[in-house]
């Protein structure tokens, strides 16, 4: 029995490290709730970071659906990525962490707006909370980029 609480208890904190973890804000002394914020760069259009702020609970089953997202151009983003990513309508899911045990989960999804050259990227909980769903927007123009020049050239 005590083995198996201490594998529960070590499990749990297992769950709870992320190694894309920058920062850990604490709401207080009397709460289990913090504002963890995460790194994440674009698996595709690698000259893309974004941070995701979001409360986590550690003592609860699920944590809160609110979220942040700001992303930037923090490299070169050439015409081949933008070439190799999903240009549908809905985009692509290029992140996806577990919010709790009923299958809520935080996804980030990159959209591509050709009309304007530019990516969004779409942080949204998959559960309805409150009645809505929590969503968050952050947009990563390709002005400037060899990506937006090669796109104009290509449309004369």
């Amino acid at each position: 029995m005590k083995n198996a609480l201490a594998l529960l208890l070590a499990s749990s904190l297992l769950v709870a490290c992320d190694n894309n973890e920058v920062a850990d804000v604490s709401l207080g002394l009397l709460t289990t709730k913090d504002i963890k914020i995460s790194v994440l760069k674009d698996p595709i259009v690698s000259g893309v970071t974004c941070h995701i702020a979001n409360v986590e609970a550690d003592l609860d089953f699920a944590d809160p659906s609110d979220m942040s997202i700001s992303c930037r151009q923090t490299g070169e983003i050439t015409s081949a990525m933008i070439t190799s990513i999903d240009k549908s309508k809905s985009g692509e899911v290029v992140f996806k962490k577990s919010k709790s045990i009923l299958f809520k989960s935080l996804k980030i999804r990159r959209i591509y707006d050709a009309e304007s050259q530019t990516l969004m990227y779409l942080s949204y909980s998959t559960k309805e909370t409150s009645g809505s769903y929590k969503h968050s927007l952050s947009t990563v123009p390709l002005w400037g980029t060899q990506a937006y020049s090669s796109q104009i050239e290509a449309t004369q």
